[in-house]
């Protein structure tokens, strides 16, 4: 409630010319946003509890159901913005998130059951866990990188209103990829796949890179997009696998959150990182934000999250596919 009180704030100091600090202090408010992403999949946890194959399908469709939204959602603020006020994408969205949290919180017969305060070791201080979280950090740098260098390079070609349908064809990748993720049952751990998964999405990341700078083309861009997506899911739904077999169950939200939280915080920085390199540079060299982000999380996998693959749950907890 918190968060949709924030962003209307936020519309109403836009609509009345408000001083320029009320919106950062409206916008702020926003940040208490639930995290339903990290709670949906404790929740697939609790109900599919020693089915690691079903689990395994429900993250994969968790991850394309979360591409779907960031395809979508553009498209639709672009078309309610555009056909109605400039405020209504905004609306529309502070509507939707109150809609579905509510409808979300409302199913209780798939809420993990209330436990005692739990003893056990929080989740940030398990070894394998913050290496992890480095990784989520790294990540989300990614994703945070080409998104603010993408448009960038849009607006640079002069085709700023074309950016939102060339992101929406990564999110596409990645939905598909997610979708067929999920099909499939991967042969190996769950540790043993991320290096993999972090080194396929490395290798795709050059192509934006290669796109942009050999050729300078939106076109060729957003194929190469479409092509670099796809690597995400798996990374993501891998990631979060071994997140949810790293926390102990009575705290697996904390854990998903921690997760979120890296994710998050790596978009930030990313964006940051992005738009520097666009200013300073050019916005063809600033895909080599996404390459590098990518590269780390590859090589913190390889030095940590293997070595350190036993958990706060026994190692015949860990997944085998």
């Amino acid at each position: 409630m918190i968060a949709v009180l924030g962003s209307l704030a936020l519309l109403l100091c836009v609509r009345q010319g408000a001083p320029d600090w009320t919106l950062f202090a409206a916008y702020a408010a926003t940040a208490t946003t639930p995290n339903t992403g990290g709670m949906s999949r404790a929740r697939w946890t609790h109900l599919l509890k020693g089915d690691d194959k079903a689990l395994h399908t429900a993250n994969s469709f968790e991850q394309a159901a979360d591409e779907l939204c960031f395809m979508l959602g553009p498209v639709l603020a672009a078309f309610l913005c555009g056909t109605l006020f400039p405020e209504a994408g905004t609306l529309v969205g502070a509507v939707l998130l109150l809609t579905g949290v509510v409808l979300f919180t409302a199913q209780r017969s798939t809420e993990p059951p209330a436990a005692r305060r739990s003893s056990a070791r929080a989740p940030f201080r398990s070894p394998g866990m913050r290496p992890l979280l480095v990784v989520c950090l790294a990540t989300g740098a990614v994703f945070g990188s080409l998104e603010v260098v993408t448009l960038a390079f849009a607006d640079e070609r002069g085709h700023r209103t074309a950016s939102g349908a060339v992101l929406a064809l990564q999110a596409a990748g990645s939905c598909a990829a997610g979708l067929l993720y999920g099909a499939m049952r991967p042969a190996g751990s769950a540790r043993s796949r991320l290096p993999w998964c972090l080194a396929a999405m490395t290798a795709l990341m050059t192509l934006p890179l290669l796109a942009a700078e050999v050729t300078g083309s939106l076109v060729v861009l957003a194929g190469a997009l479409l092509i670099a997506g796809m690597a995400t899911a798996p990374t993501m739904v891998t990631t979060m696998t071994l997140v949810q077999r790293y926390t102990p169950e009575e705290r697996l939200n904390e854990g998903m959150t921690l997760a979120v939280t890296g994710l998050l915080g790596g978009i930030a920085c990313g964006s940051a990182a992005g738009g520097w390199t666009v200013e300073h540079v050019t916005a063809a060299a600033g895909y080599g934000v996404p390459v590098a982000s990518a590269a780390i999380a590859l090589l913190v996998s390889l030095c940590t999250v293997v070595p350190f693959g036993l958990s706060n749950r026994s190692t015949d907890c860990l997944p085998t596919h």
